[in-house]
This record gives C-alpha cells, structure tokens and sequence, in this order.
C-alpha cells in the first residue's frame, strides 16, 4: 500500500514539474532579456538606480516624519486628556456626597457622568481641550458585583489595577461600543476622593480625529513621494538621455568609421565637457583619415611600382634567359668553370622568373584583380599533380611521402590552377622544414567543404609564430636553405588564392614536434566554409602498441621530446611501385594520426 502511494506520488511529481517547465522557461527567457538590456543600457542603469535610491530616501523621510507627528498629536492629546481628568474629579467629588445606599450612589453616578456629558458637549474650547469624551464610573462593592455607569466592558483590567492602587493611569486600546464610537481610543483613569470610597472614574478619548489626521498626512506624504518619484525618474532620464546620447552617437559614428567612411563626424553643441569630447573625437577621426588616406595611396604606389617593375623587368629578363641558355647548351665546349658558372646562370635565372611571377601574383591579388577560372572537378587530380611537382624535391631531401586520399572522387567547384599551386607551396615548405622525416597529405571531404592536410615532422613553429606564417618574405629561420628555391611569398599567394575560394588557409605547429597546415574549401562556389572535415591540431597518442599477428609491419613512430614521451603514429603505407620520389599510399581507413592534422605556416 505505501509502495502504491509512494508511486502515485512520484508521477504526480512528475506531471508536476512537466507542467512547470514551460513556466520556468520562460520566466529564464524573460530573466535573460531583462539581463542583457541591463547589461547594455547605460541609461536605464542611471535611472533604475536614481529611482531606487531616491526612494529609500524618501521611505526614511516619510517614516521618520510620520513618527513625529504621530508622536506630537498623541502626546497632546495626553496632555489634554490629563488635564480634562482633573477637571472631571472637581465635578464627579461635587457629585457624589451625601447617602451612601447603593440606589443612591447609583443615582448620583449616573447624575455625575450626566455632568461629564455636559462638560464634554460644551462649545467653549476651554472645557474640552482633549476632545469630546465618553465617561465611565465604577465603584466596587464587598462579596458583590459592582456599581457600574458607563461601558465598564471597555475599561481594560490592567488599567484598573493601576487606578485601584491610587494611581492616574492611561493605555491606548481599542474600543468597540455597540451604540458610540469603534476604534482606537485613549483611556485615562483616576482614584477620587469623595464620599463613595474606591470611586474610580474613567474618561474615554476617541482618536477618530487623530487617524483622520494621521491618514490624511500619510497619504498627502504618499502622493507627494509619487510625484516626487516621478519627476525624479524624468529628470534622471532627461539627464542621462544628455550624456548617453553624445556617446550613443560617438559609438555609432566610430562604427561607421570603421566601416570606412572616413568622413564621419560628431556634431559639437555648446562649450561644456560633451564638446570638448566630440571636438577630441572629431580631431582624433581627422587625424586617422588623413593617415588612412596616406597609407592607402602609400600602398597604391607600392602596389604599382611592384606591378610595373615587374612588367618591365620581364623584357631584359627574357633577353637574359635566351643568352643564358645559348650558353649552356653549349657548355660542353667550355671549360668546368665556366661550364659550373652557366649553371648557376640558369639556376638564379629560374629563381628571378619564379620571383617575378610571384610578385606579377600578389600585385594581382593587391588590387583586387585575381579571377577565379573554376570549374568542376576531382580534387584528387590537383594533389597528385601537385605531389607529382615537388617529388624531385622529397627525393633530393630523403623525405617520404605519405598520401593519403579518399578512395571515391571529391569534385568541387574550384580553380584547380591556383589549388595546385596552393598545395604545391605547402609540400615544398613541409620538405623544407622536414629534416627528412615523413611528410603526409591528407585530404578528406563532408557534405559541404574538403580539407587537406599537410603535416611534417621537422622544426615546427614557435608559439605566435603561426600568425605570421603567411606574412610576405617571412621566415621562422632565415638560416635555413630553401631546398625549393623559393621566392618568400609562397604561402602569402596561397592565403589570397584560398581565401579568393571563400575557403580557409590555417597553420599551427610546436617547437621540434613539426607543423600543419590545412586548406579548407567549400564544394561549391560562393559559399562560406563553417568548419572543416579534418582536425587542424594533429592526434597525440601514447607508443603504439606492437603489432598481434606475427608478420604485420610495424607503425612508424617518432619520439616528441616531452617529459611524458608521448609520440606521434603515422597509418601503415605501402610503397607505390610506380613512383620512385619516396612516395607511400596510406591506408584508406581514415585513421587518426599526428600527421594528419593541418595548417599552414610561412617558415
């Protein structure tokens, strides 16, 4: 049975919080709103925290200014009441003298509170300086109730106690007369001493008028916080609204700068401190533009000296190159100097061609007017045509090559020239910084965007210095000799042809652990790469495991110098029988491995 019970309750708890949890969503949603508009508006921080100062403030003014006059009134009205007191004893100690038989002392009550009455009702301020007032007489008898004129009922028994032993006593309470007066009154009670002994007398003070007062003075106290709360809150806005609207517009108009529009301004009104700040920013906005404006044409004329020179220096170099090679076709008639010297002739004539071609390239991309020539093909023949390039280079260097590619077609709508070039730029910077250890490419593809991953194992990269990996002519060592005969600006005309792509062209890299670079591109033309198939940072794992049937080759490994020894794996390859430039097909698992991780770094 409680088990019964005990289930009942958890799926009513259940049903419960279901039902609450729209509830609670919303009042988060709601929660999350109110945040950030508070986060993100100055002016309603000013006048929320305005408003909420000045209402405490006024909260502590009202009450300390209501506990005054409260206090005066009623300690007037104690006065007053005191003072009727006497006033009423003279009256009732004339009354009550003579015959002491209870029908006569009964009488002569009610003939002295009838008195009392009189003295209450009478016009003369004088006689009534407490107010109008209600009496009561008691006089206690021996072994029987006592004699009562007035609502005795109305008499608290603490206040008796105080007359009964000679004292002039008063207590505020509450009355509640069936056929007078209901609410708070002040009771004053005094011992007489006429003929009746123990004649106790009480006057009952109604305070109508005094919470009349009291209320009207709160509310008149309540209205007057209102309106004052009220033109506090417009005037903090009106105040805020001056100060947050100058720097609304300075924010918009540094946006707007940022945008290029250079000729953005701030319009200054008056001579105070929000003038003197939008004459600053406007100062400091004419300041930038003019060097904005100098830098550009700066670059302009840089970009058309490179553009020209290189133009005009082809003729000579063309002139050059047929020289150069007339004489090294004929070298076998020189003697070996000058046979060696025709050589190097033609090797740094190769070198200046390659330079101009590049700096033709950049120039190019530098003024906006490098083209796309895209079509739709298998990106898998750029790789191999790009691998095909640079194989001499591997086997100058000793350096293996690992390919890895999907097994099925990965077309995409691309420019295979400048992919080509791109990925030709990145091998011939990994075999340069190799140290003849394995280079792999990796190239996998989704939905929506290939990647390719080009990973060596040689110097690697400082930190920061992936950042600067495609800045033109830089190096990480320029000790160190290129091996390609590069110009300097191989991975800097990759960034453009990669971003002209719409695509990504990213590095990373670790110092003695090597380098990645990754090239992510979208399958078709004109959309945004979001992420990429491949990870950019390679996969870490401890030493791989030997082999568990007998015969299996064994994974090549490389030891990092860390204080773990953790080591990179690259897949199993097999050995390409038709190429001879130390190049290896990877298995087509896809399996994780340091080598396959990507970005491209200017080393």
């Amino acid at each position: 049975m409680i088990d019964g019970r005990t289930s009942a309750l958890t799926r009513f708890a259940r049903r419960f919080r279901r039902a609450l949890t729209p509830l609670v969503q919303w009042f988060d949603t709601q929660g999350n709103q109110l945040g950030l508009l508070w986060r993100r508006s100055l002016q309603l921080r000013v006048v929320v925290m305005t408003l909420t100062l000045s209402a405490i403030v006024i909260a502590i003014l009202g009450v300390v200014l209501t506990s005054q006059i409260t206090k005066r009134l009623l300690d007037g009205k104690i006065s007053g009441a005191v003072e009727q007191m006497d006033r009423a004893r003279v009256t009732v100690e004339a009354r009550m003298t003579g015959s002491l038989a209870p029908d006569s002392v009964r009488e002569k009550l009610e003939a002295a509170r009838m008195d009392l009455s009189t003295q209450a009702g009478g016009s003369a301020q004088s006689t009534r300086p407490a107010g109008s007032f209600d009496s009561v007489l008691i006089v206690p008898t021996v072994g029987g109730p006592p004699i009562e004129s007035g609502p005795a009922d109305e008499i608290p028994p603490g206040l008796r106690r105080y007359v009964q032993q000679g004292l002039v006593a008063y207590q505020f309470t509450t009355v509640d007369d069936p056929v007078g007066y209901r609410g708070q009154a002040l009771i004053v009670g005094s011992p007489t001493t006429s003929d009746v002994s123990a004649l106790e007398l009480y006057l009952v003070f109604p305070l109508g008028s005094e919470a009349r007062s009291l209320s009207l003075m709160r509310g008149t106290i309540m209205v007057g916080a209102g309106v004052l709360l009220l033109a506090l809150g417009l005037i903090s806005v009106l105040v805020a609204r001056q100060v947050v609207m100058p720097i609304r517009s300075a924010s918009r108009i540094a946006v707007r700068f940022a945008d290029g529009r250079l000729k953005e301004r701030m319009v200054v009104r008056g001579e105070d401190d929000l003038a003197k700040l939008a004459m600053s920013f406007n100062e400091m906005a004419e300041s930038l533009s003019r060097q904005i404006n100098q830098l550009e044409e700066f670059g302009n004329l840089q970009r058309r000296f490179t553009s020209d020179v290189s133009h005009e220096l082809r003729t000579p170099l063309t002139t050059v190159r047929m020289a150069a090679d007339l004489i090294h076709e004929a070298g076998d008639a020189l003697d070996p100097a000058l046979r060696r010297s025709a050589e190097l002739l033609v090797t740094e004539l190769d070198r200046f061609e390659a330079l101009l071609n590049d700096l033709l390239e950049i120039s190019r991309h530098d003024a906006g007017m490098a083209e796309l020539a895209c079509e739709q093909l298998d990106l898998r023949l750029c790789t191999r045509a790009a691998i095909q390039t640079v194989r001499h280079l591997a086997k100058e260097a000793a350096t293996e090559l690992i390919v890895d590619l999907p097994e099925h077609p990965v077309i995409a709508e691309v420019d295979p020239r400048r992919v080509e070039r791109v990925l030709r730029n990145l091998l011939a910077n990994a075999i340069d910084h190799s140290e003849g250890k394995p280079v792999l490419i990796r190239m996998r593809a989704d939905e929506d965007a290939v990647a390719v991953v080009v990973r060596d194992q040689g110097v690697g990269l400082k930190p920061g210095e992936e950042k600067l990996a495609f800045n033109r002519f830089w190096r990480s060592d320029p000790s160190r000799v290129r091996r390609s005969g590069g110009s300097g600006l191989g991975l800097a005309i990759s960034y453009e042809d990669a971003r002209l792509h719409n695509g990504k062209l990213e590095a990373w890299g670790e110092p003695g652990a090597g380098a990645s670079f990754r090239l992510t591109l979208p399958l078709i033309r004109g959309r945004k790469v979001v992420g990429s198939p491949l990870p950019l940072r390679p996969a870490v794992r401890r030493r791989a495991r030997q082999a568990a049937v007998d015969g299996a080759p064994d994974p090549t490994v490389v030891e990092l110098p860390s204080p773990d020894q953790l080591i990179l794996e690259y897949p199993v390859a097999q050995q390409d029988p038709d190429n001879d430039g130390g190049e290896t097909n990877a298995d087509q698992d896809g399996s994780d491995s340091a080598i396959g991780s990507a970005g491209e770094t200017g080393r």
